[in-house]
């Protein structure tokens, strides 16, 4: 059963940094493309980046570009996703998921993705 889960959240100051994983277990993540996504309160869960199996391609949306890098260790069966100058509007559960859309684009929306791990809540407030 493939199972992903997520940590490093916490509570952050505006301008602060932390550093998510996603880990998988039952199951080895090299063959997938894994994205990042958010849901605030009250709000649409949205995609915030997605990367290749290989690592080799990387996408982010557009509020979160220069300020937050993807990343993976397949020898650790571990995604990462670094947040830079963190905004009080970046507070909300951050996902990690499998993706299932084309191998040759990395496209950001929900439906595209499955086996969602149960989340790690990110706060930036001062």
């Amino acid at each position: 059963q493939l199972q992903l889960v997520e940590s490093g959240g916490g509570l952050v100051q505006p301008g602060g940094s932390l550093r998510l994983s996603c880990a998988a277990s039952g199951f080895t993540l090299d063959t997938y493309a894994i994205g990042w996504f958010r849901q605030a309160p009250g709000k649409e869960r949205e995609g915030v980046s997605c990367i290749s199996s290989t690592g080799s391609r990387t996408t982010y949306a557009d509020s979160v570009k220069g300020r937050f890098t993807i990343s993976r260790d397949n020898a650790k069966n571990t995604v990462y996703l670094e947040m830079n100058s963190l905004k009080l509007e970046d507070t909300a559960v951050y996902y990690c998921a499998t993706y299932g859309g084309p191998s040759t684009v990395l496209i950001l929306r929900r439906e595209l993705f499955g086996s969602w791990g149960p989340g790690t809540q990110v706060t930036v407030s001062s």
